[in-house]
């Protein structure tokens, strides 16, 4: 059974979520920004056994301590797609930028596109490619919670934001209104930051769509 847990990492308050298998105690953190120690803190207490690092994206708020767990840890790092290798190579400068503690360096392990699948025990998530925010931007759906972590795509009543390099306004409304809402008006979805909503909540009251 798929199980998950929303961490609040950084000044930016950004949605980490650690993920699990009930059946094999194996997890994964979905977006890794920051708090390292938390985070740790978070997967010991639940006994967990820690596998894996999924990106939906690489702005520092979400991947900022992704390379110092890889290293440390040994973990593969997941995703994103191959279109945010541009904002991987910047995040030192986006460290500094931000006031963050500085990013060790990475590359992923395996980079992700649209249909592919991620794991975690006996739990698999579909993939989405979901550029706007950034080129490279994908969301995690499980299906058999009918729940999906979405990063910056989407909001409780906003959208991501598309004005930084890479973005485009025009990719992210048609990814939202052509991947994500026809999965159903029931899905519930963890956004990068604030509170989780639904498909169904946001396409009808989301005044951006």
């Amino acid at each position: 059974m798929f199980q998950r847990l929303t961490i609040p990492v950084t000044s930016f308050e950004q949605n980490c979520s650690l993920v699990w298998c009930t059946d094999t105690k194996e997890a994964a953190l979905i977006d890794p920004g920051g708090d390292a120690g938390t985070l740790l803190e978070a997967v010991e207490a639940r006994g967990l056994t820690l596998k894996a690092l999924w990106l939906t994206h690489a702005h520092i708020d979400h991947a900022g301590a992704t390379g110092h767990l890889a290293n440390t840890l040994g973990l593969p790092i997941i995703g994103p797609h191959t279109g945010d290798q541009f904002w991987i190579d910047a995040l030192p400068q986006q460290s500094q930028m931000f006031g963050f503690p500085q990013a060790e360096p990475f590359t992923p392990t395996q980079w992700l596109k649209e249909g592919d699948t991620v794991q975690i025990g006996l739990c698999k998530l579909q993939v989405l490619h979901c550029p706007g925010h950034t080129p490279g931007h994908v969301v995690f759906y499980e299906p058999s919670t009918r729940h999906a972590f979405v990063g910056d795509v989407l909001f409780a009543g906003s959208i991501g934001r598309t004005d930084f390099p890479g973005g485009n306004h025009a990719d992210l409304i048609n990814a939202i209104k052509t991947k994500l809402l026809p999965l159903g008006d029931d899905i519930t979805f963890t956004p990068g930051h604030g509170p989780e909503s639904t498909f169904g909540e946001e396409r009808v009251g989301n005044p951006y769509l």
